[in-house]
């Protein structure tokens, strides 16, 4: 067999970094070994790529996640066309060479991927391994006999991710292996793959059950007569309950060992205050440690009421949520943490306090950062089952009848410990019968699969126009144990009025008022989830390529919407002003005080946007009039006469003045003002710096009609993964050192590649520029 330099180089480095793996070994009855790094990628079909001796050395290097489609030039002739945003399609290779030391060869060594986009088929050592159509799920190999073990013996492994078929959604993908991956070893005889199942079934303020599951497989050719140990340990680290049962499981068979564990006085979590516990479990051979798992969960109790609405640990509010599709803008599909968290604290600002994951399986890292944040989430599956939807095709109805149990069982295990999911969604805007035998038998055959593998939680989906479909007339709606329904609120309001013993909740709603209030005015409606949080790439009509019907944009900047929702759901003071951008009430809602054409610009519709009991507004000085608080929260409104200078509206409580807000005349752009979210960043792929560019006026004012070229330049340990503005028509590339502002602004997205300093320089033709310093640590 000939090998070429790339794998002797192979051979060395892998061999260090198995040297340790292989300490690490012993000294752990499971290791966890990352497996993101040094990967080799191919765009494009490769004939023989799934065979150990193939030549790989122009293939490019790099390292996962990776969405190859981000990469790519915007076009209106590329075939994901409309729903999967204009970018490129097509097959993509990647390979990895690795070894193990010989202490793996009695182990049992799996891999983990938690997603590659799409119609993924994955080789060991040219051993074909099996096939995952759909991209959003999390899926497992097993290598073990098929791996080659000891110094200077290598193994490939290959994936194939196939996205020619299209289009293939209704929204943007991505493409490839996007999100992480690890390898991981344990004994033959082991906890089953998401294996311990942990709920709180109980809860008071003095004291809290807690029960575990755990699924011991054992793989080995004898019964082994095992001991599970289960310890609670409490937010600080702290051992507050452990237990110990016995199980004899007879060879290649799976057990259950089920414990119960009273925890006194527990910290409960909650939105304020999300405290998270877990569980170490231990499986005992022979007085031997085989095999250990750390689990987190959070002690809580929550109901959905048919009254009342939606409940957590005694208390009644509403589920105040927001759609996210699973890009992240200029990152694509392949999204850092930081992103993530960036998003939900601009979210949070608002006053979300839900997610709705639409619609597929998010990224296990997503739901653990909803667990830390204290976030509701509704889990959801599917997008499509066996009927296709416009502008997506050939998606996942291709797939449904033969995966849908699969796809569903995988998901449900792998996220049924998070304590921030509160509710399942099988299905949006279902284009089924179900007004049929066949779309009832559908429907509870994936309910009852979800009450299978976790009967603490409800079901529901995302009913599509009800008055054709039936469902509220011919008892569809009564199977379901929490009816959700997109949009049409009124109608799930006389549905509830009719039929009073029904839970409901608006899985997608629009950001008009009466949607709103027919969640503020309904105690039995237990929450909404706006369509959306952020803008998302795909589902739009060229020019466009974005969606932009999110409470904020790409980059995160604040959107008409979002001003709004944040006067009616948040609990701090608000005041906002808006004017209409065109004269005489024409054009979009904007906040700003700088028209494009002052010539043209004298009539303005001023909207104030605010929670407080009273708003002041006044130009250049003068008062142009009190107002109260509307007692349906409709904006405050004003006609005014355009002058340049200064808007600002002031809001009071109780004569107090709470809450204020000021809009300036800018003058010409005349220099860039950098800032960055945070001065220190990880030497980590999901670690990632904000740096954004505004352009100013002399004085010191936000120019929000700027759409200067701004040039990003790093120096030191440090590369700028992506750049933005958030503009819903720009074909320009996110992976560049350059953008266009757009409303004044543009971001980068600034990543460590080594500890140490970095220092990211922007400038623009004609305008000042500047300069943002960050510190890259170890991770």
């Amino acid at each position: 067999m000939n090998y070429n330099r790339l794998y002797i180089l192979s051979f060395i480095f892998l061999f260090c970094c198995h040297m340790a793996f292989s300490q690490a070994l012993k000294e752990q009855a499971r290791v966890i070994t990352p497996f993101d790094q040094d990967w080799a990628f191919n765009f494009g079909d490769a004939q023989g790529a799934e065979k150990v001796d193939f030549n790989q050395s122009e293939w490019r290097k790099l390292n996962v996640p990776h969405d190859w489609s981000i990469e790519g030039i915007y076009d209106k002739t590329n075939l994901t066309a409309r729903g999967g945003g204009y970018l490129p399609s097509d097959i993509g290779w990647y390979r990895k060479i690795f070894n193990l030391d010989e202490s793996f060869a009695k182990k049992k060594v799996t891999i983990e991927f938690d997603g590659v986009m799409a119609n993924s088929e994955v080789w060991i050592n040219g051993f074909y391994l099996g096939k995952r159509p759909y991209g959003y799920i999390s899926f497992t190999y097993d290598l073990s006999k098929h791996l080659n073990f000891g110094k200077g013996k290598i193994n490939v492994i290959a994936v194939k991710a196939d996205n020619t078929v299209q289009p293939a959604s209704r929204y943007y993908t991505g493409a490839g292996i996007y999100r992480h991956v690890r390898l991981v070893a344990t004994e033959v005889v082991h906890i089953a793959d998401w294996g311990v199942y942990i709920t709180t079934p109980d809860v008071t303020a003095q004291k809290a059950t807690v029960k575990v599951k755990t699924n011991v497989f054992n793989e080995s050719g004898q019964s082994a007569q095992v001991t599970v140990e289960t310890s609670v340990l409490d937010p600080a680290g702290k051992i507050v309950k452990t237990a110990q049962s016995k199980q004899n499981i007879a060879a290649g068979k799976n057990s259950a060992i089920d414990q119960d564990l009273v925890v006194t006085n527990p910290k409960l979590w909650n939105l304020e205050t999300p405290e998270l516990y877990r569980t170490l479990t231990k499986v005992t051979l022979n007085g031997k440690v085989i095999d250990d798992q750390l689990n987190t969960f959070g002690i809580r109790a929550f109901k959905f009421d048919a009254a009342t609405g939606f409940w957590l640990n005694g208390k009644n509010f509403k589920l105040k949520g927001a759609c996210l599709h699973h890009d992240g803008g200029a990152v694509g599909a392949a999204v850092p943490l930081s992103v993530w968290k960036f998003r939900l604290e601009r979210l949070r600002e608002v006053g979300v306090n839900a997610i709705r994951t639409a619609h597929n399986p998010v990224a296990p890292e997503f739901l653990d950062l909803c667990d830390q944040m204290g976030f509701l989430v509704m889990d959801e599956t599917f997008d499509t089952w066996n009927s296709a939807k416009n502008n997506g095709e050939k998606g996942y109805n291709r797939f449904f009848t033969e995966w849908w149990e699969r796809d569903t069982r995988d998901m449900v295990m792998r996220d049924r410990n998070h304590p921030s999911i509160v509710i399942y969604s099988v299905g949006n805007e279902i284009h089924d019968d179900l007004n049929s035998p066949e779309g009832f038998k559908k429907y509870k055959d994936q309910q009852d699969l979800v009450h299978q593998l976790d009967p603490s939680r409800p079901v529901t989906m995302a009913l599509f126009r009800p008055a054709n479909s039936k469902v509220y007339t011919n008892g569809f709606a009564e199977t379901m144990d929490v009816v959700g329904q997109n949009y049409r609120e009124n109608e799930l309001v006389a549905l509830h009025n009719q039929k009073p013993n029904l839970k409901v909740i608006g899985t997608e709603n629009t950001h008009v008022i009466q949607q709103y209030l027919a969640l503020r005015d309904n105690p039995f409606m237990a929450g909404q989830f706006l369509w959306t949080g952020f803008d998302y790439l795909g589902e739009a009509d060229w020019p466009q390529i974005t969606n932009g019907q999110g409470l904020f944009d790409r980059i995160g900047s604040w959107k008409q919407q979002s001003l709004q929702r944040q006067s009616w759901w948040s609990d701090k003071p608000v005041v906002h002003i808006v004017r209409k951008e065109d004269n005489a009430g024409a054009g979009a809602w904007i906040n700003n005080w700088t028209p494009t054409d002052f010539d043209t610009y004298d009539d303005a519709k001023v909207a104030v946007y605010s929670n407080c009991e009273e708003v002041e507004l006044f130009l250049n000085g003068k008062s142009l009039g009190s107002k109260p608080k509307p007692a349906d929260d409709s904006p405050r409104l004003w006609d005014v006469t355009f002058e340049k200078g200064s808007i600002k509206a002031v809001g009071k409580n109780k004569g107090k003045v709470v809450s204020s807000e000021e809009l300036k005349t800018s003058g010409l752009p005349a220099k860039i003002v950098l800032s960055v979210d945070k001065s220190k960043i990880s030497n980590s792929w999901d670690d990632v710096a904000f740096v954004t560019a505004k352009i100013y006026d002399a004085n010191g004012n936000i120019c929000p009609n700027a759409d200067q070229l701004i040039k990003f330049s790093i120096s030191g340990s440090g590369i700028i993964d992506a750049v933005d503005n958030g503009n819903i028509t720009s074909h320009e590339m996110y992976k560049a050192t350059q953008r266009h502002a757009y409303q004044g602004v543009c971001m980068a997205n600034i990543k460590g590649s080594a500890v140490g300093n970095i220092e990211v320089k922007a400038s623009a033709d004609g305008l000042d520029g500047a300069s943002v310093k960050l510190e890259v640590i170890n991770k």
